[in-house]
């Protein structure tokens, strides 16, 4: 079995990156897990996962002639990490088309793949991650802003046949807000609310470390909400060799 969920918010700074390693590490204690860093322009997953020394990254797989799969693939905190490079030269030279391939080789050695998605939807490396998932998780905070850019990533991912396997508001401060924006986001959305993240300090404290937040304060308030977030995502069983296939023939999208 496996199924992929890309983590997107049609916006920078809602805490996507750390709420994929917060639900992949949550997930991983039922499931097999591979987490992708898909922001492919602006990547910053391998500093949150201890990463930030290896050698071989998704970028190096991504050019012709590149790296195997495997050689970008690391055993972190009971999951397996693609981490992506930060060097502008090497995002420049890499193929996102090449993603498909990889997702693909990844999905036949796993249950659950999430990919950690750009920030917004600007460009066909941007986009192409939330194309080629079965269903898109939402993150958001609890403000109109970032409700209309949620949409928007709701909008083109069903456009592309990506369902919404839910919304995860984050870097909640005021309660009072998800009161006012919870019921809109209801209205509009496909998938249910997977769980509230309250701000922390612990989260800042975690990235600071290297260390995914589950991995740093499994028991923080912060942490309950994302174990929340896991149990209710209901992963579901798809073959591995149709699903591997999808992804190869995956249609490259257009730039929104």
């Amino acid at each position: 079995m496996v199924e992929a969920f890309a983590v997107a918010s049609g916006k920078g700074g809602t805490g996507k990156t750390t709420s994929t390693l917060a639900l992949g590490m949550a997930l991983s204690e039922e499931y097999d897990v591979t987490v992708v860093d898909a922001d492919m322009g602006m990547a910053n997953l391998l500093f949150h996962a201890g990463l930030a020394d290896v050698e071989t990254t998704l970028h190096d797989v991504l050019v012709a002639g590149g790296a195997s799969v495997d050689a970008a693939v690391y055993e972190r905190h009971g999951m397996r990490v693609v981490p992506c490079g930060t060097n502008l030269a090497a995002f420049e030279a890499a193929d996102p088309a090449r993603l498909r391939e990889v997702v693909a080789t990844l999905a036949a050695d796993t249950d659950v793949l999430l990919l950690d998605s750009a920030a917004t939807l600007s460009s066909r490396a941007a986009v192409l991650p939330v194309v080629l998932a079965d269903r898109v998780v939402v993150v958001l905070e609890p403000t109109i802003p970032a409700l209309s850019d949620g949409l928007k990533v709701q909008e083109y991912a069903t456009s592309y046949g990506t369902e919404t396997a839910g919304i995860l508001f984050n870097k909640v401060r005021d309660a009072d807000a998800i009161e006012r924006i919870a019921p809109k986001a209801e209205r509009y959305f496909e998938g249910p609310t997977l769980a509230t993240v309250p701000a922390s300090d612990r989260v800042r404290a975690a990235r600071r470390n290297g260390r995914p937040l589950l991995a740093h304060a499994p028991d923080s308030e912060a942490g309950r909400a994302y174990r929340e977030a896991a149990a209710t995502l209901t992963v579901r069983d798809r073959d591995s060799g149709a699903v591997a296939d999808r992804f190869r023939s995956a249609v490259l999208p257009e730039s929104p």
